[in-house]
């Protein structure tokens, strides 16, 4: 099983907006950050804006904060709202033709398996993934900058 990139991209917008505190991030500035496109991150920040997750502020020093304290926001609710479907085979989608559905063991045990995933995502907040915003800075940024703490030391 795999999240989409759409799930994945979205923790990460909560995760830069958590870190940010009361400022205001922007879809611009996120997009540079984790070099994605500003146009799905803006399909991104849309659908956590409409899950209550994010709250947009409009005008021109507008830009995103969380919509809810990071304690609040369940990881396993944000990739319920970002996840098309737990489809993990053929007899879970819409539309299966699988020839086994009737006789086949496997969707019990796939369909246990998704609900304990879904278990665990729901036992962590953002509030327990948050991050610092010198962890945004990026591999050789961070190096840098942690090289220049010590050599000032």
């Amino acid at each position: 099983m795999r999240l989409t990139n759409f799930s994945d991209f979205a923790l990460r917008m909560l995760m830069f907006a958590a870190s940010a505190g009361d400022r205001l991030i922007t879809i611009e500035e996120t997009a540079r950050t984790f070099k994605v496109s500003k146009t799905h991150l803006n399909k991104v920040a849309n659908t956590l804006t409409r899950g209550g997750y994010l709250k947009a502020v409009r005008g021109r020093s507008g830009g995103l904060t969380l919509g809810l304290p990071p304690e609040k926001i369940r990881v396993g609710d944000v990739i319920r709202l970002t996840e098309p479907d737990f489809a993990v085979v053929e007899c879970f989608a819409t539309g299966n033709q699988c020839v086994l559905t009737s006789s086949c063991k496997l969707s019990g045990m796939f369909g246990e398996a998704i609900a304990s995933f879904q278990s665990v995502l729901d036992r962590y907040t953002l509030a327990d993934v948050a991050l610092m915003p010198q962890d945004f800075l990026g591999g050789s940024s961070r190096r840098r900058a942690s090289g220049m703490a010590r050599v000032g030391r």
